[in-house]
């Protein structure tokens, strides 16, 4: 795969589509990824599990701002796809622009989509599509502690202890 697994849409599309001939299922998964940790990998792997190639959509800086604030994301989207593209777990990682990746997924179709325990089947986004074609909606529980947005509050509160 072209730029170590960050591919364009229409490259993830026509990888989706190779993978299928193949006789692979698709799974598609999405989020901010600002400061991973154990509960991303933990979604990640799971999602992984669940089929034979893993299409991670990963929000751009400009969507983290506007669906978490002013202050985010903390780390820029290049490093934040750079990171998640070295994971063994992930074969392919795709930015978008959107709030949601609903038309991320109506180009790549998985055949499985995949989000954590803090959302309902029923309120992901594209969960009609992939339903309508057959595929399945899979929630994986949450690790519980693991949330960037309270990791980057403790970060803030303690950066006026004792740091340089």
């Amino acid at each position: 795969m072209p730029q170590g697994r960050v591919l364009t849409w229409t490259e993830a599309a026509a990888a989706a589509d190779d993978a299928r001939r193949r006789g692979s299922l698709v799974v598609f998964t999405n989020g901010c990824f600002d400061l991973l940790h154990p509960g991303h990998l933990h979604v990640l792997r799971s999602a992984r599990a669940m089929g034979g190639m893993l299409i991670v959509g990963v929000n751009s800086d400009a969507s983290v701002r506007r669906l978490k604030g002013a202050g985010r994301p903390l780390v820029p989207l290049e490093a934040r796809m750079d990171v998640l593209s070295e994971l063994r777990c992930v074969d392919a990682v795709v930015p978008f622009e959107e709030d949601t990746p609903l038309e991320l997924i109506r180009t790549i179709r998985p055949d499985v989509l995949v989000k954590g325990g803090d959302y309902a089947p029923e309120s992901v986004v594209g969960a009609g599509i992939v339903l309508s074609r057959g595929g399945r909606v899979a929630i994986v529980p949450l690790l519980e502690g693991c949330s960037t947005t309270r990791l980057a509050e403790e970060i803030r509160r303690g950066a006026g202890r004792g740091a340089p």
